[in-house]
């Protein structure tokens, strides 16, 4: 199923959409039964987050990626995190 982006970010007013971002790094691992990846972009210094049930493709350094996202704080080892939480990424 394809998701319209503009269509979630009228539903969902807190989601930001944005296009072309350059990846600067991507990881991914394993937890439970999540594939866990993390993606760091140009001109952000917040991590960019999302899981699923299966590994996602490499992302290289460089690679344009289109995603839409929330901002979420993750409380580690008692101090909060700000994080994008993904909810679509495609590459553009």
């Amino acid at each position: 199923m394809q998701t319209n982006p503009d269509k979630l970010t009228k539903k969902h007013e807190e989601l930001t959409h944005t296009d072309l971002l350059k990846v600067v790094s991507h990881t991914q691992r394993e937890k439970d039964e999540w594939f866990i990846n993390s993606i760091m972009v140009e001109g952000v210094e917040v991590p960019f987050k999302f899981k699923r049930k299966q590994p996602y493709r490499t992302l290289n350094k460089g690679q344009r990626v289109n995603m839409t996202y929330y901002p979420q704080t993750e409380k580690i080892a008692g101090l909060e995190f700000e994080i994008m939480k993904v909810v679509r990424i495609k590459t553009s």
